[in-house]
C-alpha cells in the first residue's frame, strides 16, 4: 500500500517540467490524497497553459508510476494566476492582477499587432485578459479588434466599463472620440488621459492587462512606466540594426524604473514568398537574439513577415482568432505562454492582502 507521505516525498525528488514552454515543479502539486492504489492531486499552474495540460498530465502520471506501476492517477489541473511584484511605492489596480507593457524603441515594428495577438493568445490559453491602447496620437486597437460603440457608464458611478471583443476587455481613446479627430495634446495632457483610461476603466478581475505603449522612449513612456504598477515589460523589435539601436534605449528605460523585462520578441524575422516558397531574412537575422544575450533578457521567439498577419489585423479579425490552427497563431501562443512563464518566475505581490490600519 502506497501512503500519501510516500507520494509527497516522491514528488520532492521530481525534476519537474522546466523549459521555456512549460514550468511545473513539485511545489505546484497540491492536495494529495491516496486511496488504495489511486492517487488524487491538484496541479496549480501559475500561468495560462490549456494547450499544455495533457503534456503536464501525462508527464506527472508517468513519473508517479515509477513509484509503483499499478498506481492510477487522477489529476485536477488548475490555472491559478496571482499578482506579481510591482515597482516599490505603487499599488495594484482594482480588478487587475498583472499589468504587462508591450513596448518598442521605434514605430513600424508591429508592436500593436503583436500586443493584440498576444492578449488573445493569453485568453485562448485560459487567462482573463484586457488590453489598453496607450497610443493617444495613433490608436489602432479599435480597428484591430473591430470595437464598436462607446464604453457604458452607470449613473452615479465613477468610471466606465470597457468594451469586449473576442473574449477580452478593451479600452482606447479611439472609442471615446470621433475617428477623424486629431489629438493635438501636449505631453502632460496625454499622460493625464492615459492615467484616466487606466484607472477609471472598471476592469473585471483580469489576470493580465496588456498595455500597448506608444512607440519610443520619451517623456510619456517614462512617466507611464513610473506611475503605472507594471509587473513587467515585453520589447518588440525587428532584426535590423536601426531598430535594435532604439530597443536598447527601451531596455535602459525599464531598467531605470525597475520594471522587469519579460522578454524580447523579434518581429518580421523571415519572409516566405507565396509564389516560389523561397524564405529570406529581409531585415537581417539574429538581431533580437543577440540583443537578448547582451542584456541578459529572455528571448521569447520570432514572428514572420507575412501578409496574412497584416490583412487580418486591418480587417478587425486578428490571426489568432481568424486562423486558430495556423503556424503563425501557434507562434503567438508560444510567445504569450513563454512571457507568462517568465512572469510566474518573479516574486508575488502581497500588499493587496495587507489590512488597512486606521488611527483614530
Amino acid at each position: 500500500m502506497i501512503s500519501e507521505i510516500q507520494v509527497v516525498e516522491h514528488f520532492k525528488s521530481w525534476a519537474g517540467l522546466n523549459s521555456p514552454d512549460i514550468y511545473v515543479t513539485h511545489e505546484h502539486i497540491k492536495a494529495i490524497q491516496v486511496r488504495e492504489n489511486l492517487v488524487f492531486a491538484d496541479v496549480e499552474v501559475g500561468y495560462p497553459c490549456l494547450s499544455q495540460t495533457e503534456t503536464i498530465r501525462s508527464t506527472i502520471e508517468t513519473y508517479l508510476k515509477t513509484l509503483h506501476p499499478s498506481l492510477q492517477v487522477q489529476l485536477n489541473i488548475k490555472i491559478v494566476i496571482v499578482p506579481h511584484k510591482v515597482r516599490h511605492g505603487l499599488k495594484l489596480m482594482p480588478g487587475v492582477k498583472n499589468i504587462i507593457a508591450v513596448a518598442s524603441g521605434k514605430g513600424g515594428v508591429g508592436k500593436s499587432t503583436t500586443a493584440v495577438n498576444i492578449a488573445l493568445a493569453l485568453q485562448r490559453e485560459g487567462a482573463s485578459v484586457g488590453i489598453l491602447d496607450a497610443d493617444i496620437y495613433g490608436p489602432s486597437i479599435p480597428t484591430m479588434l473591430r470595437l464598436e460603440g462607446k464604453p457604458s457608464v452607470e449613473e452615479g458611478e465613477k468610471g466606465w466599463w470597457p468594451l469586449t471583443a473576442y473574449g477580452i476587455e478593451a479600452i482606447s481613446i479611439g472609442v471615446l472620440i470621433e475617428e477623424d479627430t486629431p489629438m493635438v495634446w501636449r505631453g502632460p495632457m496625454v499622460t493625464s488621459a492615459l492615467e484616466q483610461l487606466l484607472r477609471e476603466t472598471r476592469w473585471r478581475n483580469l489576470d493580465y492587462l496588456v498595455v500597448d505603449l506608444p512607440p519610443g522612449t520619451g517623456d510619456i513612456q517614462l512617466t507611464l512606466s513610473q506611475k503605472v504598477p507594471l509587473s513587467g515589460a515585453v520589447i518588440v523589435t525587428t532584426p535590423q540594426d536601426i531598430a535594435l539601436l532604439d530597443v536598447k534605449k527601451g531596455l535602459k528605460m525599464f531598467e531605470k524604473v525597475n520594471v522587469p523585462i519579460l522578454g524580447i520578441i523579434e518581429n518580421m524575422s523571415l519572409h516566405t514568398c507565396s509564389q516560389c516558397g523561397h524564405t529570406e531574412a529581409i531585415f537581417g537575422s539574429g538581431g533580437g537574439h543577440h540583443l537578448a544575450e547582451d542584456y541578459n533578457a529572455p528571448f521569447l521567439g520570432q514572428l514572420p513577415l507575412d501578409i496574412k498577419i497584416r490583412e487580418h489585423s486591418d480587417s478587425g479579425t486578428p490571426i489568432v482568432i481568424s486562423d486558430p490552427l495556423s503556424p503563425i497563431t501557434q507562434a503567438y501562443i508560444n510567445l504569450a505562454r513563454r512571457m507568462s512563464i517568465q512572469l510566474a518566475h518573479t516574486g508575488r505581490e502581497f500588499s493587496h492582502k495587507f489590512p488597512q490600519i486606521i488611527m483614530q
